[in-house]
């Protein structure tokens, strides 16, 4: 057997082979298997896992944006007009949120852990100086107290009216960002102190919030079921909450926001626990999206989530007492806010019921500025861009009593709404693309051992062509008259018979005796 038939035999039998066992492993899906088992044993939130120094001291920066609605015509409000809103604004803090007290529960199956949140204020991200810049909204804490005195007589509502105006308390009052932020002492609340020491003399929309947590969180590590990665277990020792009018509004579903499980697939509902809100919500797939190099799910709230119960009965719950409801685009969270009259909603009342917009002047709710969105990458969950908006609003109404409130229509009345954004940084969107680099080239092995099978086979082949090509040139060549003389032949055909075929190997006395 000669050498190119070795050859083609040993490519045939090694073409054969990676066919063989590539299909047979793309088939069994062994490598995808492999990665997949080994990322839901690595994304779990235990002390010897990847993720978990990450999970309990975040890299990303976080910032809130604060942005105030600025009331450019009191007096036309207070006489039954629309307001004129002014946006003025961002006012940006840097937001620092690690995990304190994190202890393991349960066999390591639960984490425990505080999560205190403290912010510094960053000028080069912001419009203006918060104690410097000027801005005019809503009283709160008057509006707080009249709708307290609401239940009470018309002769005591009357009596506080006048006691309100000798102090020069207003519905609306100006104060600088700063003050509104983070605290002043009001002449109503303090009076109310004196009296009622349990009630603080001071107000600010971020009182007391900065170096404080929200409460105490256990969360599932997931050790059991890689699903229930990052889900929260109890908060505040409760499973579920008790303020709202039904059991499935009451419940605790999905993680704080920070962690999802690994594998997401587009046609989930992703669920995420607010604290703030008093509530859970749910986040649909949007679209595709890159960001740094990393491909990633956008999820974001669907428009059912603060739909009127018309339109949506689930959220029927959320109307507390039972039946009393808002419409479509807000939720009113009086009851975990110690009875105070505040709406959520998303900023400029983005996909909420046209007449909350048209009830004032200088509102344009758009997606691009004012939705909220997740940005995940699927295969690990873990986000890589977020981006949560909410507003903060107040009902003011008339109250009889309150002589300045006598030409008031009920208004869910904006206050302020914040941005807060966070993107991988640079360091961990490299480590995070050369994983997931390694990821692709590990789950497609196969493709490539059966892509390196299609080469042989096309190289067999071709050294197939070429050895009949020359086998063919072979047989050709051995019926080919290669005599130089044909002229002897011709003029001297009687000295020299004619011969048939050929006399290569011939010498001239062979010939004579033939």
């Amino acid at each position: 057997m000669t050498r190119r038939s070795c050859a083609i035999y040993a490519t045939g039998i090694v073409c054969a082979h990676l066919l063989i066992v590539g299909i047979a492993l793309v088939v069994a899906q062994v490598f995808q298997t492999m990665i997949h088992s080994r990322l839901k044993k690595e994304l779990t939130l235990t002390e010897k896992s990847r993720v978990f120094e990450s999970w309990k001291n975040p890299p990303p920066p976080v910032y809130m944006e604060y942005y105030f609605f600025n009331v450019t015509n009191p007096e036309v409000f207070l006489a039954g007009g629309k307001a004129a809103l002014n946006q003025i604004g961002p006012y940006t803090y840097r937001e620092y949120r690690p995990r304190e007290n994190v202890t393991f529960l349960e066999n390591g199956t639960k984490v425990y852990a505080l999560n205190p949140k403290s912010f510094v204020f960053v000028p080069e991200k912001s419009a203006g100086d918060p104690t410097v810049d000027i801005i005019r909204t809503i009283n709160i804490p008057f509006v707080v107290v009249m709708n307290e005195l609401n239940s009470y007589s018309f002769f005591l509502r009357t009596l506080v009216s006048m006691y309100i105006n000798s102090l020069g308390v207003e519905i609306f009052m100006t104060r600088t960002v700063h003050e509104v932020l983070w605290g002043f002492k009001d002449p109503i609340l303090s009076k109310i102190h004196s009296m009622k020491p349990e009630v603080d003399e001071y107000f600010g929309l971020m009182w007391k919030k900065n170096g404080t947590h929200e409460g105490e969180f256990v969360f599932h590590t997931g050790e059991q079921n890689y699903l229930d990665y990052g889900k929260i277990d109890t908060w505040d020792g409760m499973r579920e909450m008790s303020w709202w009018s039904s059991n499935q509004s009451n419940m605790i579903n999905g993680t704080d926001g920070a962690v999802f499980h690994p594998l997401i697939n587009r046609n989930e509902l992703l669920y995420i626990f607010a604290a703030d809100l008093c509530r859970s919500i749910h986040l649909g797939y949007v679209k595709d999206v890159e960001v740094k190099g990393i491909q990633a799910y956008r999820f974001a709230p669907p428009s059912d989530v603060l739909m009127s119960p018309k339109d949506n009965p689930s959220n029927e719950g959320f109307c507390v007492p039972a039946g009393d409801c808002l419409g479509t685009g807000v939720l009113k969270v009086s009851v975990c806010r110690q009875g105070a009259p505040i709406v959520v909603s998303f900023p400029h009342f983005y996909q909420a019921d046209p007449a909350y917009i048209n009830a004032f002047e200088g509102l344009s709710p758009n997606k691009e500025d004012h939705e909220t969105y997740l940005d995940l990458q699927p295969t690990t969950g873990v986000p890589i861009r977020a981006c949560k908006r909410a507003q903060l609003n107040i009902i003011v109404k008339r109250v009889t009593g309150f002589p300045k409130t006598k030409h008031l229509v009920e208004t869910i009345f904006p206050i302020m709404f914040v941005n807060e954004t966070a993107t991988i940084d640079d360091d961990s969107a490299q480590q995070m693309r050369t994983l997931l680099l390694i990821v692709t080239l590990v789950s497609n092995f196969p493709l490539l051992i059966v892509g390196m099978g299609i080469i042989l086979l096309l190289v067999l082949v071709l050294l197939f062509c070429r050895n009949r090509q020359k086998k063919t040139a072979k047989d050709e060549t051995a019926y080919t008259q290669v005599s130089d003389k044909p002229d002897e032949q011709s003029t001297t055909p009687a000295a020299q018979p004619a011969r048939n075929g050929s006399y290569i190997a011939m010498s001239p006395v062979e010939a004579q005796k033939s």
